[in-house]
C-alpha cells in the first residue's frame, strides 16, 4: 500500500494483535510481490484497488492478485466502494471491520505481549540479485530506531515529523515508530514529494522536522519548485538512501534561514543507522558527525586491520557486533555466514560486515563513499565512485547527476574510468566536450593521474525500487558496449 492513514493503522494493528508485518512497496511488479509472499509464508495482504496519482489510477490489487496471495482485504482509493471484482475469498475493507459488529464490544481490543526476540516485521533488502534477504525486526527494533530519533534527530513531544517514504521499505516503520514513541505527530502527504505541493504541505501542516532523500533535493533545486514557500517552522531536516551533494545540501539548509540537516546512514537489518549527525555538534554539509547512540565501528585497512581512532583514512567499516536492534537472523539465509564469517576480529571481537567504504577526514567528520562493491582501481590508486561523481556534478551547469564506473579493457590492461550523465531539462550536451571537463575537474580536485576515458549521456538511470544507483548495470552495459567495438 502506499503510506496512508489506513496503511500506518494496519501496520500498528498487525502488531498489537500478536502478528508478524510483511513489508512490500506498492511499486513492485507482480512476480516481486509472489516473492515476498512465499519467502515470508504471509497469510494475506492488505491493499487497494487502486493507486492515485496526478488524478489518476493506476492498477495495484490486479498485480497483486497475479501475485496469488491466500487472501487480500481491499481498500478503495476513493470513497467507500471497491471500484473492481474481487475475487471470492478476498474482502473490502468495509466488510473486514464490520465482522466484529456481532461482538458486545466490537471497539475494545488488548494487545498481544510477545517475547522480546519475537518477530513483528518482516523486511527486504533490495533484491538486486536472486532472492532478496528476508529480515526479521524484533520487538527491539522500535526501541532502537526511536531513540536514534530521540538522542540524534531531537525528535520531541510537540514536533512534526515528515519523510516521503514507504512501509515496504525500512524508512517506512522507522518514521513510524521515531514519531509516535518521541511524542510527536506524523504529516503525511498523499503524491508526489517532487511537486510544489509536497513543499507546501510542508509549510501548512507545521513541519518541524523534513526528511529527505538527495535526488529529491536535487530535484527541488533543478526546478526551483520549492521557491517563496515558508519553511521557517523547521527545526531541522534529515537525509539518507544516498551520498549528499554538498551544493544541494546548502541550499536545502537555506530554504529554512539554515537549519542543520543530520545525516542519517545505516540499514535494514540495523533497524537504524550506525553512523549520523547530531545536533550537539557542529555539523557539516555531507558529513556525519559520530557513530549513533550505542553503535560503534572501526575503519579497516585493506589487509582488515583498523585504523587508529583519530586518524585520517579510507576504508571499509567494520560494526560492533553488540548492536541493539540489529537482526540476529535471515528467513532464508544464512546469517553469519551474510554478515559475520570472514570479517576480521577486533579487541576479541568479532565485528559484523555492513559494506560501506567511510572517510574519516582531518577535523574527524566522516563521509560515506559508496559501498565496497563499488571502488575502483585507476592507475594502481584505489578511489570510490561517489568521489568522482562529486567532483563531476559540480563541473557543468548542464548536469543533473552522474554515475562513475570502471571497467577493464577486452584485451587486459589498466581500469577505464566511465562517466553516465543525466542532463538537466533542456539542456542538451557532447560527450567530447563533457569529456575534458570531467577530467579536468577530476585532476584538478582529485588526482592528476586520473583520466577519463568515455562519457555517456543517458535519459535517467537504472534504479532498485528503493531508488539505489544500480552501478553495476551501467558497468555491464558498458563491459558488453566495449565487447561488441572489440569484435567490430
Amino acid at each position: 500500500m502506499p503510506m496512508t492513514v489506513n496503511a500506518v493503522i494496519i501496520y500498528l494493528a498487525i502488531v498489537l494483535a500478536g502478528f508478524v508485518v510483511v513489508s512490500i512497496a506498492d511499486s513492485f511488479a507482480a512476480k516481486e510481490i509472489a516473492t515476498r509472499l512465499r519467502v515470508s509464508n504471509a497469510k494475506g495482504i492488505f491493499t487497494q484497488d487502486f493507486i492515485l496519482r496526478g488524478g489518476r489510477k493506476f492498477p495495484l490489487y490486479s498485480r497483486v492478485v497475479e501475485a496469488n496471495p491466500c487472501k487480500a482485504i481491499v481498500i478503495p482509493v476513493i470513497g467507500n466502494d471497491v471500484g473492481l471484482q474481487l475475487r471470492n475469498q478476498d474482502q473490502t475493507w468495509i466488510d473486514f471491520l464490520s465482522s466484529v459488529n456481532h461482538l458486545p464490544r466490537p471497539n475494545y481490543y488488548t494487545p498481544v505481549y510477545q517475547p522480546v526476540d519475537s518477530l513483528t516485521n518482516i523486511l527486504f533488502s533490495s533484491g538486486t540479485t536472486g532472492d532478496p534477504k528476508a529480515i526479521g525486526w524484533t520487538h527491539l527494533s522500535p526501541i532502537r530506531c526511536s531513540e536514534d530519533a530521540w538522542a540524534h534527530v531531537d525528535i520531541q513531544d510537540g514536533d512534526v515529523y515528515c519523510w516521503p517514504t514507504n512501509l515496504g521499505w525500512v524508512m517506512g516503520p522507522i518514521l513510524l515508530y521515531s514519531t509516535f514513541l518521541c511524542g510527536a505527530t506524523l504529516a503525511l502527504f498523499h503524491g508526489s514529494p517532487l511537486s510544489r505541493r509536497f513543499g507546501k504541505f510542508v509549510q501548512d501542516a507545521g513541519v518541524t522536522v523534513l526528511g529527505t532523500v538527495p535526488s529529491i533535493v536535487k530535484a527541488w533545486k533543478s526546478t526551483n519548485c520549492m521557491e517563496g514557500l515558508d519553511w521557517t517552522k523547521l527545526k531541522s531536516f534529515c537525509s539518507t538512501g544516498e551520498a549528499s551533494n554538498v551544493d544541494d545540501d546548502l541550499w536545502l539548509s537555506s530554504r529554512a534561514y539554515y537549519k542543520p540537516i543530520i545525516e542519517c546512514c545505516g540499514g535494514t537489518e540495523l533497524a537504524s543507522s550506525y553512523i549520523q549527525g547530531c545536533p550537539l555538534q557542529p555539523q557539516a554539509f555531507g558529513a556525519f558527525s559520530t557513530a549513533s547512540m550505542t553503535a560503534g565501528f572501526v575503519i579497516l585497512d585493506e589487509n582488515g586491520v583498523s585504523y587508529p581512532d583519530d586518524m585520517p583514512c579510507v576504508g571499509e567499516v567494520g560494526l560492533f557486533p553488540l548492536y541493539l536492534g540489529a537482526s540476529d537472523r535471515l528467513l532464508n539465509a544464512d546469517h553469519d555466514k551474510v554478515y559475520l564469517i570472514g570479517v576480521p576480529m577486533y579487541k576479541g571481537m568479532q565485528l559484523r560486515r555492513h559494506g560501506d567504504i567511510i572517510k574519516r577526514t582531518v577535523g574527524g567528520y566522516f563521509v560515506v563513499q559508496g559501498r565496497a562493491d563499488d571502488t575502483m582501481n585507476l592507475g594502481g590508486i584505489k578511489t570510490s565512485s561517489v568521489e568522482i561523481e562529486r567532483v563531476c556534478d559540480r563541473a557543468e551547469e548542464s548536469i543533473m547527476e552522474t554515475a562513475a564506473i570502471s571497467v577493464a579493457p577486452v584485451d587486459g590492461g589498466p581500469e577505464l574510468l566511465v562517466i553516465f550523465v543525466v542532463l538537466k531539462k533542456g539542456f542538451v550536451g557532447e560527450p567530447d566536450k563533457l569529456k575534458m571537463k570531467f577530467s579536468k575537474s577530476i585532476q584538478n580536485n582529485l588526482n592528476p593521474l586520473f583520466k577519463v576515458s568515455f562519457v555517456k549521456i543517458v535519459p535517467e538511470f537504472p534504479r532498485t525500487a528503493s531508488n539505489k544507483l544500480l552501478r553495476r548495470v551501467l558497468r555491464d552495459q558498458m563491459k558488453h558496449e566495449l565487447s561488441v567495438r572489440s569484435k567490430i
